[in-house]
C-alpha cells in the first residue's frame, strides 16, 4: 500500500513543479526569478531565486509540503519515515517530469513536422494550379 502511495502523492508533487517552473502561466514571475538568480549581490538570495526556476529543485519543497499536508511515512515511523518519504518522492515526481518532458517534446516533433508536410502539400498544390 505504501509504495501505491508513494507513487500517487508523486503524481501532484510533479504537477505542480512542472506548472510553476515551466508553463506559461508561471511566465512572468519565472523571468523575474531567472533574472533575480542571475543578479542578485548575495549567494542566498541567487540560489532563493533559482529555486523557483527549476523543476527538481522546486520539487523539494512541494515534497515537504505535501509530506506537511498528507503525513506520508515510507518504511519508518518517526522522521526516518519522512526522509525516506521526501527523498522517495522527489525521485518518482522527477521521473514523472522527465517522461513529461520527452513526450512533450515528441508531440512537438511531430507537430512541426506535419507544419513541415502541410507546406510542402500546399506548395505542389501551387506548383500544380501554375501549370
Amino acid at each position: 500500500m505504501q509504495l501505491i502511495e508513494l507513487f500517487v502523492l508523486a503524481i501532484p508533487i510533479a504537477c505542480i513543479s512542472w506548472t510553476i517552473t515551466h508553463e506559461e502561466v508561471f511566465r512572468e514571475p519565472r523571468e523575474y526569478c531567472i533574472n533575480k538568480s542571475k543578479s542578485c549581490s548575495t549567494i542566498f538570495k541567487r540560489k532563493f531565486f533559482y529555486l523557483f526556476t527549476c523543476e527538481y529543485c522546486f520539487s523539494h519543497y512541494v515534497t515537504l509540503l505535501m509530506l506537511f499536508i498528507t503525513d506520508y511515512q515510507l518504511l519508518f515511523i518517526g522522521w526516518k519515515g519522512y526522509f525516506i518519504a521526501g527523498f522517495s518522492l522527489v525521485w518518482i515526481a522527477n521521473l514523472y517530469m522527465s517522461l513529461f518532458g520527452l513526450i512533450r517534446i515528441d508531440i512537438k516533433k511531430e507537430g512541426m513536422e506535419a507544419k513541415i508536410e502541410e507546406k510542402k502539400l500546399e506548395q505542389e498544390k501551387f506548383l500544380n494550379k501554375e501549370l
